[in-house]
């Protein structure tokens, strides 16, 4: 067996977290679902939602590569994005300013203090149906408004949403809303790929606010989303159906960071 040696980071934004890797060099092998998944399994492996790499840009600061904790690559994440600006700041990158790649296009972001503000894509196609809302920020979701959301069994509802019609198997993230106040929404999420619920998710905060403005639950553009990993912040410009200069504002952190010997051979 040959072995490589590398460094990983791990880093939350809002208790999501992710396994970090600085893949400039390009020598972590991004095919390897299995390995991926072994490194965010809570008991075998470092343990987290998902795994962020960091990689060169020809056009832009860096480009971000997400995979889902089941190893398969994801779309884009809210809170990986933030963790993935943290990071590039650590590295010196950047400095407070930034713009990178995602798998959904360009992002730009700040970094002040610890609270990165993320700007997110643009949307112009929410659907409302009668029991929920419908939109793409990046990932798909679904978003359902319930009475008292800390005592809902969001595992077992959620999964049976995620899997059910019209999404099957390609699934959609599943967010359960309470209202607090005019511009205050408590929030928790299943998300696919992870396959249960997550402290926070960054995509889902961002649909629930836009949701919640195109339903008329509330009239500001600027929202506050409590999870169950802390307190994010969403602002958007609202022109007719359309939702412009949206963003995602709140903490990441590194949490340790560690090395690893990987089998160049497996």
């Amino acid at each position: 067996m040959v072995f490589m040696t590398k460094t990983f980071y791990k880093y939350q934004g809002t208790g999501n977290d992710f396994v970090v890797f600085d893949n400039r060099q390009l020598d972590f092998d991004k095919n390897n679902a299995s390995f991926i998944n072994r490194l965010c399994d809570r008991k075998y492996g470092i343990g987290a939602d998902g795994l962020l790499l960091l990689e060169d840009s020809a056009t832009t600061d860096f480009t971000m590569v997400y995979f889902n904790a089941d190893g398969t690559l994801g779309s884009m994440c809210g809170n990986g994005g933030r963790c993935i600006v943290a990071f590039a700041s650590f590295l010196g990158i950047v400095d407070t300013d930034t713009q990178f790649e995602a798998f959904d296009g360009l992002h730009k972001a700040t970094i002040t203090n610890g609270i990165v503000s993320l700007q997110m894509k643009n949307i112009n196609n929410v659907e409302i149906h009668k029991d929920h809302i419908f939109l793409d920020t990046g990932s798909p979701h679904h978003v359902q408004c319930v009475d008292n959301v800390s005592d809902f069994d969001v595992d077992s509802i959620g999964r049976k949403i995620r899997y059910g019609a019209p999404y099957f198997e390609t699934g959609a993230n599943i967010n359960f809303v309470q209202v607090l106040s005019e511009n205050t929404f408590k929030v928790r999420t299943y998300e696919r790929g992870v396959e249960a619920e997550t402290l926070s998710c960054g995509t889902g905060v961002t649909a629930v606010a836009i949701a919640m403005h195109a339903t008329q639950q509330t009239s500001h553009n600027e929202i506050s989303l409590h999870t169950e990993g802390g307190v994010l912040q969403v602002r958007f410009v609202n022109q007719g159906s359309n939702y412009n200069d949206v963003f995602l504002v709140g903490p990441a952190v590194q949490v340790f960071s560690g090395t690893i010997d990987i089998d160049k051979n497996v």
